[in-house]
């Protein structure tokens, strides 16, 4: 006796053309380099074999292209003035070789950092002064 088996269409976006049309079950490897950068929708639209629909709709964000990091400016901040920016991207590039330049996003030193070599150096002058004094 042969089993009918659900049909899946699988759909990027709002295209009306689906990327695939399955047979259930299976393992099915979406690739994500032909999507431009940013938020899509998957949806899933299966069939049983006696015509009844079911839908999923599943939402992901693609992050293909170079990353993108600014420093000096966040998400919804208040700014006025003059802002001094550092931005930097940088790809993946080839997954076999390491390159080290431009992999890594230069940051200024945190005010934390430097509040507490002030702190620090003050202890320690302080400390000298009456340690040592003659």
């Amino acid at each position: 006796m042969k089993e009918d088996k659900s049909k899946i269409m699988l759909f990027i976006d709002d295209n009306v053309q689906p990327i695939a049309e399955l047979l259930t079950p299976v393992q099915f490897e979406l690739d994500t380099r032909k999507l431009t950068d940013g938020e899509h929708i998957l949806k899933l639209v299966s069939k049983s074999p006696t015509g009844r629909e079911g839908i999923r709709k599943i939402k992901f964000i693609v992050r293909n292209g170079p990353a993108i990091a600014v420093e000096g400016l966040s998400e919804n901040g208040e700014v006025d003035g003059v802002i001094p920016l550092m931005i930097n991207a940088y790809d993946k590039g080839n997954q076999n070789k390491f390159i080290i330049e431009g992999s890594e996003t230069p940051q200024s030193v945190p005010n934390w950092l430097w509040i507490l070599l002030i702190v620090f150096f003050a202890w320690a002058v302080f400390y000298l002064i009456t340690n040592f004094s003659l």
